[in-house]
């Protein structure tokens, strides 16, 4: 049975993407609609182990970085993430179209589950939170994904 989290992710949020215009303009940030799907595939992918970075934030961070993973408390915008991991300004498209990069989105949601249903002792690093279970990649990526529905307007 899924949480309240894993259903969003798993089910309404690629609702919202689907349904989407096809260019929503974002309220904040420098992505586009499209920069932005293909930077959220990135970061299931970071959870399944198919992109890797290494751990950047000091050790003595860690706890309070935790402290808001499991907790409630939503990022805020503009919310970047380290240059070092993803540089200044967008990454340029991997897709032709912007269903392309839909398509894409949904598949790696999807590996996600999959994967971890599979095994669901997996661990993979993030490099701001480190090394995060099933759970607390959920957690992650409900802030995510819900960030980014709010930039664009989605939620």
């Amino acid at each position: 049975m899924l949480n309240e989290k894993e259903q969003f992710i798993k089910e309404t949020f690629p609702a919202f993407i689907q349904d989407a215009a096809d260019r929503p303009t974002a309220k904040w940030g420098k992505m586009d609609f499209q920069q932005m799907l293909e930077h959220v595939a990135d970061f299931f992918q970071v959870s399944t182990q198919k992109q890797r970075y290494p751990f950047v934030s000091p050790p003595e961070q860690l706890p309070k970085l935790r402290e808001f993973l499991m907790s409630d408390k939503q990022f805020r915008e503009n919310t970047k993430a380290p240059v070092s991991i993803i540089g200044e300004e967008p990454q340029p498209y991997r897709y032709e179209t912007i269903e392309e990069a839909k398509q894409e989105l949904t598949a790696e949601v999807e590996y996600f589950f999959q994967l971890y249903t599979n095994e669901p002792e997996l661990t993979a690093v993030h490099p701001v939170f480190g090394e995060l279970n099933y759970e607390e990649w959920v957690r992650l990526h409900y802030k995510h994904v819900t960030h980014h529905l709010r930039q664009f307007g989605l939620l």
